[in-house]
């Protein structure tokens, strides 16, 4: 009788995304949700129940921290490695992994005696049908302190590395007003340093010699051509202090790289970034530009070799123009976007940045 007068209620139902797994009660929610959260492929992703995070930061805070997931911070604690935060299927593989991913701290330049010095290095590129891929430089510069309080930053060192992280160009550098402060439990350098450095104007001839690797400057503008990526943290400082300007889609910086960053989407130090990804400390002292440089690459390196599904849309353009891409949500109606699953929204998503991924594959969709 009360089953008559007091039928069941229906089961509301509930509309999952397939990316971050929250959970709307009306299907619009979930599209707006997928408008504005630029998920992809390019996401780190939990090894363990597969949920993309915004960043490494996030996936941590998934993996191992206070609330952590108690199943995946379970099976991460026994299988997981702290630093790439990959997964593997045994205690014997992860062991043999972590030979490899726990990198030695490089040998640091100094100050004492070290000249100025150049190596030339070879225009590279890909022809015959090949996909073109740039080769990458990493530059690093130490400021002194100009105007009457110390608090102006000059250029008194630069140094740019390879891949195979070797020294292309290391100058000391005379900068273009007096020196009020050399900083020197930060920089090592003093009055004799940069009494006989080289000119910044030489300094900034030298420097785009080699990023620009013999190309002109508006194929340069266009695609790149064959110059070179310029690898650094927070290069606009770097660049501000030379007084240079690179194209932006060229420039590949670990401080504003979106899964480096803090959940926030606020940079962390290069310090920070190395102990955590790479497993040694820097700057422990006075700071080494060539330690620097070292560290940026192999950060850079490590995101570089990730093993992601390639997104075909946006793939081949400058970093300044897919920083933009709305996705294709925009071109589409409500009413016809409710009627996709989750899955299908998914699929549609796009990612905000360009994943350094991109940079070492063909432009295709795998």
């Amino acid at each position: 009788m009360d089953s008559e007068t007091n039928p069941p209620k229906s089961v509301k139902t509930r509309h999952k995304c397939s990316a971050c797994y929250k959970q709307y009660n009306k299907k619009e929610h979930l599209v707006e949700h997928m408008k504005v959260s630029y998920h992809s492929v390019h996401q780190p992703k939990c090894g363990v129940c597969k949920k993309h995070c915004r960043s490494f930061e996030s996936l941590r805070e998934h993996s191992k921290g206070l609330l952590a997931k108690d199943n995946c911070s379970r099976i991460f604690h026994e299988l997981g490695c702290g630093l790439c935060m990959k997964i593997f299927d045994s205690c014997i593989l992860l062991s043999e992994h972590k030979w490899t991913c726990q990198l030695p701290p490089p040998t640091r330049l100094g100050t004492i005696s070290l000249p100025s010095m150049e190596l030339k290095n070879s225009i590279s590129d890909r022809s015959n049908g090949v996909p073109k891929i740039h080769e990458a430089v990493a530059m690093d510069c130490e400021m002194v302190g100009g105007g009457s309080d110390g608090t102006l930053n000059l250029c008194g060192r630069v140094c740019l590395i390879d891949e195979n992280e070797d020294i292309i160009f290391h100058a000391y550098v005379k900068p273009q007003m007096p020196v009020t402060d050399y900083r020197s439990d930060l920089t090592g350098l003093s009055e004799e340093h940069l009494r006989d450095a080289m000119p910044l104007k030489e300094v900034q001839e030298k420097i785009l010699e080699i990023l620009y690797n013999g190309e002109s400057i508006g194929i340069v503008r266009v695609d790149g051509g064959k110059a070179k990526l310029l690898v650094g943290h927070s290069l606009e400082h770097d660049l501000d202090c030379l007084n240079m300007t690179y194209p932006d889609h060229l420039i590949r910086d670990t401080a504003k790289y979106h899964p480096l960053m803090k959940t926030n989407l606020v940079s962390h130090s290069l310090k920070y970034l190395t102990k955590m990804y790479l497993g040694y400390d820097i700057q422990m002292g006075i700071h080494d530009p060539y330690e620097d440089c070292v560290s940026v690459m192999r950060l850079y390196k490590r995101m570089r070799d990730q093993d992601h599904l390639k997104d075909f849309v946006g793939s081949c353009l400058p970093s300044q123009v897919t920083e933009f891409i709305t996705n294709e949500f925009d071109c589409c109606k409500m009413k016809d976007l409710e009627k996709l699953t989750p899955d299908e929204l998914f699929e549609m998503s796009r990612s905000k940045y360009r994943c350094w991924c991109l940079d070492t594959v063909p432009n295709v969709r795998l």
